[in-house]
């Protein structure tokens, strides 16, 4: 018989194996299903040097516009520029079309430079153009034209074709409203759209661009430099010394090192692919079905973007389209983040339990204190940025210094030590990243500019407004399914920005306080990465378990039920988010209860949906128990009340009902 070292030892070379094979494909994968991650690589030196160019300009852009002056539409325009031509440069024109090439195909050069000559011609020209005003010439309009098709091209190769659809779909708003609306003429109509999107101030050279010059790009460059820094395999250790030795350890280590690097991956598929081909193969493994295994990943890997104090940059553009200081966003986002993880943890702890599935020997896992001692000062980068933002310093500064701090942290070990060329390779990487948050900020940027030029949110309030304040919860309902169609396929900080933009004000003008109401489309907007049909993260969790996508996402859908619970609390009861700004006084007494009872309640709701507590649950256990736990995560004093003794009536009916079945049982 063999002895628990012989099955570890089987059961880490069964998962090295899987490993090895899943790796292989992990660019394949990322390809198939992460648009923006299916680029172009070169192997002639021309080429190959070319798009390195242009992709440290833009990073080389970006910096130089901290530090010197340049005028706010020319630095947009030219960024905007830099990064259409390298996408024009690095992403296919449709799937399945060979990615590994000697030179550039002459089509996409050609495509690339004109694409970006309007741009650069805006950027040469800004002042004459602001003098014009609107008064554009038929030239201008041509080359404006030029541009805005070019971009809509470069979209559907590097994010999809979803945001084009809703961009189009209020281009033809528009339309509709110069036309009809206003009476203009067709050429007139063509000439105010096309200054409303090309030379105006607020649609592709608005917010969500001049977010991404100032500071978005700049965390991407930092995620960057943290992923050579070795962090990634730092959390992942630190998972296993945590919770590697209890029942499921596996499932918990990929729960608890998702969560952490998904902070500042900022993609669900991404982070889904890059940590799954190494957990997900353990955790089948370990004896966790393969749609269960799959959907643990895709549900921490999605988390990671609503996890302080990076949230995937979404902090530091919420902070900027609100004007709520980052130091309380921050705050807001940590009770709802270690709800959700609590949920997926408690759900794989009970599936474990269930199973009679065992952790790893503790002999096997690293020490956690002596990890901290080794390794700790990997984190330095991290407490760095939030130092400074907690200080005031502005996101861009704060971001510099972690990115200096990162360079410097990676020194410390020869594996890790950045040369010179891997330096250049990491800002590469960094303006890869960026090309694809840039191009679908830029599309986001259009329905912004139409919607502030037609009036469209006032029509919308008048609309909606008097409906909801009827029925809130019916209105915040559908507000919730516009998040999760909008982000289907669709970057979050991009989808992000359409929601605060489209829904958020709605939300507010019924009564949420505005940190809530954003709160509120950001969770929904990135829940639609789990959630059926276009479930992106759960299809790539599958793909690696080689499982059921369905099965998949209705399994991730399940584990990440907290994010389709907390929003609708915070929305009603803004006393979860911990915060003054939130529109309530908390107290620190009002914090240990919220806090205490809705981690209570959380534990109740998974034990519910899983059927599992101190044994399998009845369905009757299962109803009392998730009733329980909403009323516990409900911050009100009457439904904590109610959902405790609603929590040991259900714990108590399991546990009576158990002693009766084992007396009973045969000896």
């Amino acid at each position: 018989m063999k002895n628990t070292k012989e099955e570890l030892n089987e059961l880490n070379v069964s998962a090295d194996a899987a490993l090895e094979e899943e790796v292989i494909d992990a660019d394949k994968l990322m390809a198939e299903l992460d648009k923006e991650s299916n680029t172009r690589s070169y192997s002639g030196i021309l080429s190959s040097w070319l798009t390195r160019i242009v992709l440290v300009g833009i990073i080389g852009f970006i910096l130089y516009c901290i530090v010197g002056f340049i005028e706010e539409r020319a630095r947009k325009s030219v960024f905007t520029g830099l990064i259409i031509l390298a996408g024009y440069l690095l992403y296919p024109r449709k799937k399945g079309e060979a990615t590994s090439l000697k030179e550039i195909p002459w089509l996409d050069g050609v495509l690339g430079l004109l694409a970006a000559a309007p741009f650069f011609y805006f950027a040469l020209n800004v002042e004459a153009f602001i003098e014009k005003a609107t008064k554009i010439t038929a030239f201008d309009v041509a080359i404006a034209l030029v541009g805005i098709v070019l971009l809509f091209e470069l979209c559907r190769r590097v994010t999809g074709v979803p945001i084009m659809v809703v961009a189009g779909a209020f281009i033809a708003y528009m339309a509709y409203h110069c036309i009809i609306e206003r009476g203009f003429s067709i050429g007139k109509c063509l000439s105010t759209t096309v200054y409303q999107l090309f030379y105006s101030n607020v649609s592709i050279m608005g917010t969500p661009i001049n977010a991404c010059v100032n500071f978005i790009v700049l965390f991407i460059l930092f995620g960057a430099f943290l992923e050579k820094t070795g962090i990634g395999t730092f959390f992942v250790d630190l998972a296993n010394s945590i919770a590697g030795f209890s029942a499921g350890g596996p499932a918990k280590v990929a729960v608890i090192s998702s969560a952490l690097e998904g902070m500042y991956s900022g993609s669900s598929v991404a982070n889904t692919v890059g940590s799954g081909s190494i957990t997900i193969p353990v955790m089948k493994k370990a004896g966790y079905k393969p749609e269960f295994a799959a959907a643990v990943e895709a549900a921490a890997s999605t988390g990671g973007q609503i996890m302080p104090p990076i949230m995937g940059a979404a902090a530091f553009l919420m902070a900027e389209m609100t004007n709520i200081p980052y130091p309380t966003i921050a705050v807001a986002a940590i009770l709802p983040a270690v709800l959700y993880f609590t949920g997926i943890f408690v759900m794989v702890h009970f599936e474990a339990k269930k199973q009679g599935l065992k952790g790893l020997p503790k002999e096997t896992l690293p020490n956690f204190f002596k990890l901290i001692l080794r390794k700790g000062y990997l984190l330095l980068p991290i407490v760095v940025l939030v130092t400074l933002m907690s200080n005031g310093k502005t996101a861009s500064f704060a971001a510099c210094f972690a990115i200096l701090t990162a360079i410097v942290v990676s020194m410390f070990d020869k594996e890790t030590r950045l040369t010179p060329m891997r330096l250049l390779e990491t800002i590469e990487t960094g303006g890869k990243n960026a090309i694809g948050v840039s191009i679908a900020c830029a599309m986001s940027g259009i329905v912004i500019g139409i919607i502030s030029y037609t009036g469209l949110a006032t029509t919308l309030f008048n609309v909606i407004v008097p409906i909801a304040r009827q029925n809130i919860f019916l209105a915040l309902l559908l507000t919730m399914i516009a998040c999760i169609i909008c982000g289907m396929g669709v970057p979050t900080t991009a989808n992000y920005i359409l929601m605060a933009t489209i829904t958020a004000p709605i939300v507010i003008e019924m009564g949420v306080p505005m940190l809530a109401a954003h709160m509120f489309v950001f969770y929904f907007g990135i829940v639609a990465d789990i959630t059926p049909p276009v479930a992106l993260a759960a299809y790539a969790g599958s793909a690696i378990a080689h499982s059921d996508p369905l099965k998949t996402g209705v399994n991730a859908t399940k584990l990440a039920i907290t994010a389709f619970i907390i929003p609708y609390v915070f929305a009603l009861s803004p006393e979860i988010l911990l915060v003054a700004e939130a529109g309530v006084a908390v107290t620190v007494l009002d914090v240990i209860r919220i806090v205490a009872t809705s981690v209570a309640g959380m534990v109740c709701i998974s034990a519910g949906l899983e059927g599992y507590f101190f044994g399998n649950c009845k369905i009757w256990e299962r109803l009392i128990l998730i009733a329980g736990g909403l009323c516990m995560v409900i911050p009100n004093w009457q439904t904590d009340v109610l959902g405790l003794v609603l929590m040991v009536v259900g714990v108590g009916l399991q546990l009576i009902r158990n002693q009766i079945e084992k007396a009973h049982k045969p000896a």
